[in-house]
This record gives structure tokens, sequence and C-alpha cells, in this order.
């Protein structure tokens, strides 16, 4: 018995001590499953662990982004096999605290408070409630929300209503007309500043609403209308299996969201970065490598009206090619940004529709739109407007319904292969051809034929004479041949610059002088004028014609027209106000104009201008004579690529080439052209980089001279390189900002831009990734020509003259060894 009782009481205890350890694990667990609300009057501080969301997902805490020391307080994908962190949300983004000093409040009222070490206030969520018990809570959504304790069902605040650069799932950007609130993606002015960038992504309710790309207050890409299935720009949306995108659309709101169909297999984002992109990002949700599946704009045809009105864009072996719609014709044939107008006037009473199919639609910001009628109606509604000049369905789900009006020109339309909508464009009615008017042509045509045959019979009397013409007008007609393009007058241009007075000479190149001028309308031109004397004579002249008259971007000089008459040959420029690129960078004084932002930009639309020229534009172009002196800036000091005398056509698949006539500028030039006259695509990217160098740290690669070595400039980046002192490569802007990770990588891009072997130079679509990325780069190795001593010596009899600079030597004849 004795036995048995301490059997019972062993059991008991063992019983009692089970239930005490249930009973902890269950309050252990309890704690673990609100260890991620914050009650008020709790706070978060820098240097804590940070806030982990239910499904361990995502984080919030206080950052430092890229190389910068500021410190921010914001949301991001926890990973914990990287140091790196994909942030998705910023709360303090244009005020960062200085030091590790900050701290998160949640007051009684339910406002998130961000304090700085001084206990002054920095961010607030700004909107106070009147619940009892306020929560903070990060759900594994991403969203940072403020929740009544009592119902977690009503949130009180939430950070998706207040988006930076990141869409997300459960996301919604769009607006609501009636409060005229707009929630936008904003990008990060750079990876190391996570403040408001240039770039917006958003709903643009003007019209029929449209997803649109800002560039500041500009379209730069339009996505396009919803139609009930994607957006009329985006035939290549990502959907099915993966995503699913819903578009709310009333008399209030125009909102845009999308979901996940796998959210426990994949995660996916949406940014909009600091070059103007919007990429989409995803991933499975047990590893952490993001895969790119969508980005916009893809090519040159997303760029916003890059053709002009009334044209279509249709992409054609990787370059763009501007046509006008059929029935109109262009207004210039070397300016695509005119557009085209149509060939005969709309009549009022009467009209017909022509159908174009595959089409993104065009702009519809100033365009009427009902959802509901059909598009029987939709056609009787337009031809009842006068004012009317096309229309097509807002929605082709299903039986396609909607209607969507346009008035006015139409803008901004490419074709596609598949994935296209039909649009309907209001052309004049047909011509009448009964037998009056038969008859009457009939006639008149004989008449025609009279007079020309009179006329050939007095032609052939005064062949003498007009040989002599011909004769004297050969010139022009050799150059003007396969040309299209605008003929100024002789006196227009004379009056236009004064009789080219020396006061309005703007400088002299190879070419010759350059003169501003006003025209009678008050546009303002830049005339080059061939000098007599000049090294570059009639085959230049004609090169650079053929060559920029057929290239349109906003990174090259526009060509407006020439002038040849006489023994008078000109080509008239737009006016840039601000000169050339070596008037500032290399001047004690201007170059502080240029700030690094202002550098940064510059940088990186010399890139485009050069990867249009060999890749995008309808021609593939060389250079071949890419300097500081040729690079222009407009009024806001934007950079245009200028003088394509030297430049040479080249083949869509041919890799180089060789020439006896080596033509372009000592310092510039790449050692495989300069010695053996054997030039490529990648004789660009080395001028390119040393252009970056200079403009990095303002001075000239020839000419160069430090007292602690014989390097140019190229020899003295990469020492510092190899000291891991590149830094000290920036022009002194110690009383000025500027980004230490962007100054490196421009630093780091140059440097492989000018490596010795052209192969291990990247193309210039590389370089314009690598310079609007933050992906790691290849480790550059010794330049070329990185010490004069390395450059070929200058015949002296090649007629050589020097320009505004040193570097300005240009070579326009030399035979290659």
């Amino acid at each position: 018995m004795e036995i048995a009782m301490r059997t019972g009481l062993i059991n008991s205890f063992t019983s009692i001590t089970m239930l005490l350890v249930c009973i902890f694990l269950l309050f252990l667990s309890l704690a673990f499953a609100t260890q991620d609300n914050i009650t008020s009057n709790e706070s978060i501080k820098d240097g804590e662990s940070p806030l982990v969301s239910a499904g361990g997902t995502f984080e919030l805490g206080f950052f430092s982004p890229g190389n910068s020391m500021n410190r921010f307080l914001g949301v991001w994908y926890k990973n914990e096999l990287s140091t790196h962190k994909e942030v998705i949300w910023v709360a303090n983004r244009e005020i960062p605290l200085k030091d590790r000093s900050g701290f998160l409040n949640f007051t009684q009222q339910g406002v998130l408070l961000l304090f700085n070490g001084n206990n002054e206030r920095i961010w607030s969520s700004n909107k106070t409630t009147n619940v009892e018990s306020p929560v903070m809570q990060l759900l594994d959504s991403g969203n940072l929300v403020v929740i009544d304790g009592k119902d977690n069902n009503f949130i009180l605040w939430q950070s998706f209503e207040y988006p930076c650069d990141t869409f997300l799932p459960g996301m919604m950007i769009g607006g609501n007309s009636q409060t005229g609130v707009d929630r936008n993606l904003i990008s990060w002015k750079s990876a190391d500043d996570p403040g408001p960038g240039q770039f917006s992504f958003g709903i643009d309710r003007q019209g029929f609403p449209q997803l649109v790309i800002r560039n500041g207050t500009l379209k730069h890409c339009r996505l396009g209308s919803w139609n009930g299935k994607r957006f009329t720009g985006t035939p290549d949306l990502p959907r099915d299996q993966f995503l699913k995108y819903d578009f709310i659309l009333n008399k209030t709101h125009a909102d845009y969201s999308y979901e996940i169909l796998r959210p426990g297999a994949l995660l996916t984002r949406l940014i909009v970065n600091q070059s103007g992109f919007v990429e989409r990002f995803m991933r499975p949700i047990q590893n952490n490598n993001w895969t790119s599946i969508y980005s916009a704009p893809r090519d040159l045809c997303d760029n916003y009206s890059v053709c002009g009105a009334h044209m279509i864009c249709k992409m054609v072996d990787q370059s763009h090619n501007c046509t006008c719609l059929e029935g109109f014709e262009p207004k210039s044939h070397t300016d695509w940004s005119r557009g085209c107008a149509r060939r005969s006037a709309l009549n009022c009473t009467h009209g017909i529709f022509q159908n174009f199919t595959g089409l993104k639609l065009p702009d519809t910001s100033l365009s009427w739109y009902d959802t509901s009628m059909s598009l029987v109606e939709c056609k009787d509604m337009c031809l009842k407007n006068c004012s009317c000049t096309a229309y097509a369905n807002s929605n082709i789900t299903g039986e396609a319904s909607g209607c969507i009006l346009w008035f006015g020109e139409l803008v901004d339309m490419r074709e596609f292969s598949t994935g296209g909508q039909d649009l309907y464009i209001r052309m004049p009615p047909p011509l009448k051809t009964d037998q009056t008017t038969s008859n009457t042509n009939s006639g008149k045509k004989k008449l025609v034929g009279i007079i020309l045959g009179s006329t050939v019979l007095a032609g052939v009397l005064m062949v003498g004479l007009t040989f002599y013409i011909w004769r004297k007008k050969q010139r022009k007609q050799e150059i003007e041949e396969d040309m299209e393009l605008p003929s100024f007058h002789l006196a227009t241009i004379v009056k236009a610059t004064d009789n080219f007075s020396s006061n309005n000479k703007l400088g002299q190149g190879g070419f010759g002088p350059v003169y501003k001028g006003t025209l009678i309308d008050g546009q303002e031109i830049a005339v080059k004028r061939l000098s007599k004397s000049s090294r570059q004579g009639l085959t230049e002249f004609k090169n650079e014609v053929i060559l920029i008259a057929k290239l349109q971007h906003r990174n090259l000089v526009k060509l407006l027209g020439c002038c040849i008459q006489g023994d008078e040959v000109m080509l008239i420029y737009e006016f840039m106000p601000n000169k050339s690129l070596d008037y500032f960078i290399f001047d004690q004084t201007r170059n502080k104009f240029l700030d690094w932002q202002r550098r940064n930009l510059i940088i990186g639309g010399i890139a485009r201008g050069l990867l249009y020229l060999h890749q995008d534009s309808r021609l593939r172009i060389i250079h071949r004579d890419l300097k500081a002196s040729n690079i222009l800036l407009d009024k806001d000091m934007n950079p245009k690529i200028s003088d394509f005398g030297m430049a040479r056509l080249f083949g869509v698949d041919q890799i180089e080439a060789d020439t006896n006539k080596v033509v372009g500028t000592y310092g510039y030039m790449s050692p495989e052209y300069a010695v053996d006259g054997r030039f490529s695509l990648k004789s660009d990217v080395f001028s390119f980089g040393v252009l970056v160098l200079e403009i990095i740290s303002g001075k000239k690669n020839r000419g160069f001279s430090h007292p602690d070595h014989c390097h140019n400039l190229l020899g003295h980046a990469w020492k510092l390189w190899t000291e891991e002192r590149a830094l000290e490569l920036l022009d002194n802007m110690s009383d000025r900002p500027y980004s230490v990770s962007e100054v490196l990588r421009c630093i780091h891009v140059g440097l492989l831009c000018v490596q010795q072997k052209p192969e291990e130079r990247p193309n210039m679509s590389s370089v314009v990734l690598m310079l609007g990325s933050e992906n790691s780069l290849p480790d550059p190795k010794q330049p070329g020509f990185f010490t004069e001593r390395n450059m070929p010596a200058v015949d002296s009899s090649s007629g050589n003259h020097e320009s505004s600079s040193i570097n300005d030597l240009t070579i326009s004849q030399l035979d290659a060894r």
C-alpha cells in the first residue's frame, strides 16, 4: 500500500509538472505571438533589434542606405544572408537622422512620432484617433499599420497610403478626384539618398485615366489606359499564373492594385528607379535571389511622343522608326517630333473611319469617355462632334464595350506585333469619280500634254544654257544628293547673323567659324560656316549632313537645315546658349556651376546619346571625335553630342574597320585606332571613358601634370584607384554635396571604358545600365595610353590646328602604321 501511495504521489507530481510546463509554453507562445505588436507609449530605438512581421518576411528599423552615414526609419525584406537591404518604405525620406540616437515613439492617440537625439520631431504619421487602445503592427504584406486594439480589422493609419518607390501586392496607387489626393511612386534621389527623386509613377486622371512615368512634370513614358486586360502600352504585362491586376474606375476614384496568386511561394515588388525605369522583380519565398521579369520603358518607342503627332513608332532591328498614319504626311522630313498633318481636310458633315489595328492607343489625357456605351454608339457620338478625330473601346474583355473619344492630335502611338488594340480614326470622304469629272480630267490631261511638249521643244533649244547652269550648280547637287533637309536662303542667314558680325561669333572649329543668329520669327540658331582654308571640306560637310539629318535624340544636337549658295556652305543648328562642356569643366571659375548632380546628369546624357548612335538609331554610327568641346549644353545644361563630320556608318554585323585616314583628337583616341588605324564602336567607348574622368576631375587628359608621377589623367586615375584613393580624383567640391557611391561608380565605369584592349571595354548599353544600377562591376585593368610617352607623335604636316582647348587638337588626316 505504501508503494501504491508513493506511486500515486509521483504520478500526481508528474501531472502537475507537465501542467506547469504546458502553461509556461502557452505563455511563451503568446508572448512570441504578440512580439510584433507595439502598444501606446512604447518606442523603438536605433540600435535595437528591428521589429519583424508576423510571417518573418519584413523588418522595421533604422538603416543607412548605400555609403551614406545618415539614418532612416524604414521597412525592408528580411535577409539573414546579406547586409544589403531591399528597402520598400522610408518614413523620414526627406529629413535624415544624422546619428544613431533616433527613436520612434507611439502615442496614446495612435500617432507615430520620430525623434532625433535632441528630442526634435522630424517625422509624424500625423493622424490622431479616439480609440482607447491603438496598436502598431508590421504586417507580413510589408504594410506598417496602426489598428484598433479591440477591432483588428479597423485600420487607423497605414504606410501603404504613403508609398515611396516600391509597389507591393495589396498596395494601391491612383487618386481621388474629390480629395485631390494622389498616391504615386517616387524614385530615390540616389542609392545613398532615399529622398524624393525626379521620376514618379502613377495614374494620370486627366481624361481617361492612364498609367504614366514622369520626369518631373513631363511625361517620360506612358504605359497607357486600362482596357480590362492590361494597360494599352503593356502587351507583355506579366500575369496569368503569377499575378492578378485590378483597376477601379468610378466618378471619384481611379485606383490600380494587384495581388500575387501564389503568396506562399513567391514574392514580388515593382520599383521606379533613379534612371526613370519601372521594373518588376520576383523571387521564390525560400531564397533571396530576385529576378527581373518586366521593365519599362523597354525601347525608344516607349519614350513619350518620340515620333510626334499622327505618327506610329515601330521597332525595326532594335531601332525605332516613325511613320505617318495612312492619309497623313510628315510636316518635316528631318524632325520627327513635329509629327504629321492630314493630306486632306476633314468634312464635318461627311466622313468615314479607318480601323488601325495592333496599336497602343494615343494619349488619353484630353479624351472623353463613357464606360457604358457600345462601339456603334461611340462612333455615332464621334460623328456628331466636328472636333472628334478618333474613337475606340475602353474595355476589350468579353463583348467589347465602353467608349473613348479623342479630340485634336493623336499623340504617342506605337505598333505591337501582338496585344495591340483597334483604333478608329476619322478620315475625309473619298473623292467623287463621276463621268463628268472623268471627262473634265481627260481634257485637262490633253492640254497638259500640249504644254509639256512645247516646253520640251523649248528646252532642247536652250540646252547649252541649261548645261552651263548645271555645271555651276553641280557642287550644290552633289551635297544635296540623298539628303532631305530644309534649305535656308543666304540672305536669311546674312540677316540673322548681322552679316556674320564678329560680335556674333561663337567660336572656331575645324569646319570653320560658328556664329549665333536670330531668325525673323525670333528663333535662335547657330551657323557653322565652311572656311575656305578649312582642313575639313565638302566630304566632311556632306558626311555630317547625311548622318545627323537622320538622327533624332534629346542628347544629339538638332540640325535645322543647310545653306549652299555660290561659294557659301553652311550648316544651321539649334542654338546652345551654354556653349560647350569644355567651356565649363576646364575653367576654374565656371566649373563652380557644375555641382556633382549636374555632372552626373551630363555623364548619363552623353552615355544615352552615344548608345543611340551605336544601337538605337536607324543608322549605326561611330562618332570618332567625341570630346569635351563637341558636347554642347542647352539652356538647362543638358548635354548634346555635336560635330559629325568625322563620323562613320557601321554595318549591323560589322565589328571593326581599318582606315588609312585617322581622324579624331589625341587624348581621346583609343590605342588601336591611333596606332593601327583600326576603329570600332569600342573606339567611341574609350573616348567616352576619357570624357567621364575629365568631367569628374575637371582636368584635361592631355597636358595633365602631377608632381609625383609623369602619367596623364588616365594614369593618375588608375594610380588613385589601385591605392583606394579614387575619391581624390573628384574636382574640389568640399563645400557642395555629392554622392560618394555615385562618384565611385562613375570613376569605375570610366576606367572600364579606357582599358587597353577593345574587347575588355563594355559596350554602351552596358555602360548605361552600369551607371543606372547598383549591381557590382568587374574590376578594371590598366588603361591604354596612361602616360604621355605612350601617345604617338603628331605629324605637323597634317595641317592640325588647335581649337578652344589643348585636348581639341583634331587630326583630320594621318597615315596609320
